[in-house]
């Protein structure tokens, strides 16, 4: 196993309701689940391999719950990425080099046995965990943009963070709204105003590292 290391920001629009009931171990909002997940490495490794400053994304679609298989998945990687970073990230998403769920991206791979070809784009990623913001944009894939939820009585941003003890895919996630627009293989046509996650992102082959206490 080629040790590796990743740290730095998640930005996900899924088809469900504010919260998203997965995060709860709940079936999802409409019965399906349907994402574009997306992801900043800010300092990285595969091996000898940097991995610093790249992005990468996965568009995922199941017909019910992720737990429930036969998901169809197309991983993205970075045009700017080497061909050592591109077989990198595209190892890391597959969930090899990785112990058995260990990572949400064992899990989504080992769920989806239906894979498109990887493609290899230009990426326009910006993600502000704190302020609930961000944005993506991958050439012939996908326009993404999210923001607070807004509190429908007085116009305000309303805050909401979930706090995942012992979870496998971030400590503190901060809560929003986002819509997709997907332009491939993958379509996402129920991601409207639906929920956004911003996290911070830090995982090696054994699953999230977690803060010193």
């Amino acid at each position: 196993m080629t040790p590796w290391e990743i740290h730095g920001t998640e930005l996900t629009n899924c088809n469900c309701a504010y919260g998203c009931p997965c995060q709860f171990n709940a079936l999802p909002t409409h019965g399906t689940c349907e994402a574009a997940i997306c992801f900043r490495v800010d300092k990285g490794h595969h091996g000898e391999v940097s991995l610093d400053g790249l992005n990468f994304a996965a568009v995922v679609k199941w017909p019910g719950a992720i737990h429930l298989g036969e998901g169809r998945m197309q991983i993205v990687i970075d045009e700017a990425a080497s061909p050592d970073q591109r077989k990198a990230l595209e190892r890391i998403m597959r969930g090899e080099d990785t112990d058995e769920m260990a990572t949400m991206w064992w899990v989504y791979s080992m769920m989806s046995p239906h894979k498109e070809e990887t493609l290899f784009r230009k990426f326009d990623y910006s993600c502000d965990v704190e302020a609930r913001t961000g944005a993506v944009r991958i050439d012939g894939v996908l326009d993404l943009d999210a923001g607070p939820i807004i509190n429908p009585v007085t116009g305000q941003p309303h805050r909401v963070r979930i706090d995942m003890v012992g979870g496998f895919g971030y400590e503190i996630a901060e809560m929003g709204s986002a819509t997709t627009r997907t332009h491939g293989l993958i379509d996402l046509p129920n991601n409207t105003d639906s929920y956004a996650q911003f996290n911070e992102l830090h995982f090696n082959n054994h699953g999230y590292i977690r803060a010193a206490a």
